[in-house]
């Protein structure tokens, strides 16, 4: 399947990028040709290539994680690729959700258009007013009026919102303050024009704007929506956001490793083509030792994920929820390091858009922020860390001197 990927790629979809930016900047839509390379991927088999819990009849490939991860990877080399394989954020874990806690009738009118790539959709978590990587400062209050919810609250980088095709925001809030902490939250689905939503406005990262599916600040005043809309059952919105967000960080790696790939190319081929006080900018030892430790991290940054992959694979999100942060943490800075040495090689040009490099440092140092703050998952990680066997060595080694 990767041979098959990346023939498709290399034909079919990267000489199509320069066409994709142009149309997409000018117009906010995505041009015709989409449509086309979405269904050749399907006729290829190329297709719902991320949901290992597909059933028999919902279209796509039931690859395991550990299978997709390198089919993401090649994707990952341009930022709108993975649209055309069904396999982009958000829609992929909002299909994840959706498959595991919705309802038959939230399946058919939501998730069946969503798996045959007909619609685009949401996931409204992050507020601005609080430290949303602790779901207990969730201010979005979801209350009972009669048969209906009533929502109340501000979301803001909001990925997709905007997109033309977006039909649905599942919107985190509390529905009920009393309860435990993990068991105050519940998600709804908020059709796209519901009375009382409204876009605020769009938020470039960097400065740098996306002309499809850019970031969103959304408010909710006196949004009603029936409760059977609430996915799964009340109460229980922090436990599926773990699982979401599980999901979303791995892949959201593994992309990231293919535009690691992209970067390290790049920089090979500028260092023979470019030259500097009379030979190859790839002759000074500097350059060489850019590239050499972009391609050690890269790798064990790769393999860290096939394991996390595997982890998911074999015991699900509670099995891999360490590598999960670690990737999360590994990922990124490996990313940003890479897209940071790539902007050096190519100097001026490295900050503009005649590269990816530029687009590629922003997405990268952004990484270190999104889904949880590394500091958070460097936090879990110190509280998983198995003290006992730490100690026990400890203990050990402390006799052996005698002390």
């Amino acid at each position: 399947m990767q041979e098959e990927l990346e023939a498709f790629f290399r034909k079919e979809v990267l000489p199509r990028n320069r066409d994709w930016h142009n149309h997409v900047s000018k117009h906010g839509t995505a041009p015709a040709f989409l449509e086309t390379l979405k269904a050749e991927a399907r006729r290829r088999g190329l297709w719902n290539l991320g949901l290992p819990d597909l059933k028999d009849d919902q279209p796509g490939t039931r690859l395991t994680n550990l299978e997709f991860a390198p089919l993401a990877a090649i994707m990952g080399r341009l930022p709108w690729a993975p649209i055309v394989f069904n396999c982009n954020a958000p829609n992929v874990p909002n299909m994840e959700i959706l498959q595991k806690f919705g309802s038959l009738e939230q399946k058919r009118q939501w998730l069946a258009p969503l798996l045959d790539g007909k619609i685009w959709t949401a996931f409204g978590m992050t507020e601005p007013e609080v430290a949303s990587s602790d779901a207990r400062n969730i201010r979005t209050r979801i209350r009972r009026d009669g048969n209906d919810y009533v929502i109340d609250g501000r979301k803001w980088f909001i990925s997709g919102a905007n997109h033309p095709d977006c039909k649905i925001v599942i919107v985190v809030g509390v529905t009920d303050e009393e309860g435990g902490s993990s068991a105050q939250h519940s998600h709804v689905i908020v059709p796209v024009g519901t009375p009382g939503m409204e876009i605020v406005r769009t938020l470039p990262i960097f400065g740098r704007g996306e002309a499809l599916g850019a970031p969103c600040e959304i408010v909710l005043r006196n949004v009603r929506v029936p409760q059977s809309n609430r996915l799964g059952e009340e109460g229980a919105g922090f436990a599926m956001s773990q699982a979401r967000l599980g999901v979303a960080r791995v892949h959201h790696c593994m992309r990231s490793l293919g535009s690691c790939d992209v970067l390290i190319q790049l920089m090979r081929e500028r260092s023979t083509a470019r030259k500097a006080f009379g030979r190859p900018i790839g002759d000074f030892a500097n350059i060489q030792d850019m590239i050499a430790l972009s391609r050690i991290e890269l790798e064990q940054a790769k393999l860290l994920v096939f394991k996390t992959a595997w982890l998911l694979d074999e015991g699900g999100p509670e099995a891999a929820r360490r590598e999960v942060s670690m990737i999360k943490v590994a990922v990124a800075r490996t990313y940003s390091a890479i897209a940071d040495r790539a902007v050096q090689v190519f100097g001026a040009m490295g900050v503009s858009d005649d590269t990816p490099a530029s687009a590629a440092y922003t997405a990268a140092r952004a990484m270190r922020i999104y889904d949880g703050p590394d500091e958070v998952h460097l936090r879990t990680l110190f509280r998983l860390e198995p003290r006992e066997v730490v100690g026990e060595s400890a203990h050990y080694l402390l006799g052996e001197r005698g002390l």
